[in-house]
Formats: C-alpha cells, sequence, structure tokens
C-alpha cells in the first residue's frame, strides 16, 4: 500500500504508508514549531494535496529555523524532514531562493546549545550549509518514488 501526495494532477511522492504517515506527523509538529502552514493537506482516500505557494513559505521559513541554530540535537531531528521538504519543493517546482538559502537569515540564534564543552558552535557557513540541505535533498530524491 502507498499514499500520494500530490499538487493538482501531478504526483510529487508516492511513499509507503508508514513513510506517509511518519512525515505528516513531523508536518504536524514543524507547524507548531513554525506557527505556520505547511500547505500539506490531510490524507484522504490515500491521498494528500499540496497548496504550492502555502508550502513554499513554510519550506523557507523552516529552512530560516534550520539555519539559524548550531544546535546538534535539533540538527540531527530535523535534517532528515528539511531534506524531504526540499526534495518536495523541487519536484514541485515551486523553487528555493538560493541567495537567500545561503545568506544567515536576520534575527538572533535559536536554541543555543551549552554543554560541558562550551556553547554550541555557530551555524555552518551559507554555502557549504546550502549545499549540505541540497545534497541530502538529491539524495533522499533519488529513493523516494513518484
Amino acid at each position: 500500500m502507498s499514499q500520494y501526495f500530490d499538487i493538482g494532477d501531478e504526483t510529487l511522492w508516492n511513499p509507503s504508508n508508514g513513510a506517509a504517515r511518519l512525515i505528516l506527523r513531523q508536518v504536524e509538529v514543524f507547524e507548531a514549531e513554525l506557527g505556520l502552514p505547511s500547505g500539506i493537506g490531510p490524507m484522504r482516500n490515500d491521498e494528500c494535496q499540496i497548496d504550492p505557494d502555502a508550502f513554499g513559505i513554510f519550506v523557507h521559513a523552516l529552512l530560516t529555523r534550520h539555519r539559524r541554530t548550531g544546535h546538534s540535537i535539533i540538527l540531527a531531528l530535523s535534517e532528515g524532514f528539511v531534506g524531504t521538504v526540499v526534495a518536495l519543493t523541487q519536484r514541485a517546482g515551486t523553487g528555493i531562493d538560493r541567495g537567500r538559502l545561503e545568506a544567515f537569515p536576520g534575527g538572533p540564534l535559536s536554541d543555543v546549545q551549552v554543554s560541558a564543552t562550551g556553547v554550541s558552535a555557530a551555524p555552518r557557513a551559507g554555502g557549504p550549509w546550502a549545499a549540505a540541505v541540497r545534497a541530502r535533498a538529491a539524495e533522499l530524491s533519488r529513493g523516494t518514488a513518484r
């Protein structure tokens, strides 16, 4: 069994039921964290529609939040989700502003990690960070059915 993530009549992703359940649960978590709707609608009859405009706004906000932290646990917990939604964004053709992706977002760092060895490192430079996000998205995209 599988489920479909669509924009209109185009299928962006056709994961197994288990993968679809996990991503939809993670969508709920990140919608709450960001205070924004994701644009990913409810799963009905094994299909869910994605609103490309809302999804694009959500993904840019997610990337901004991800870029503002150097907290190792937050990064570990969110990197798979970030890669997945970036891959879906690329498939949707909604695009990601590369200049905005590489620039450091305005505002303070979030969730600074303090440990026995000191404060977490600042987030990586924009170019290498953006390249790592794109590489993870490409890796995940190669392994996901349409």
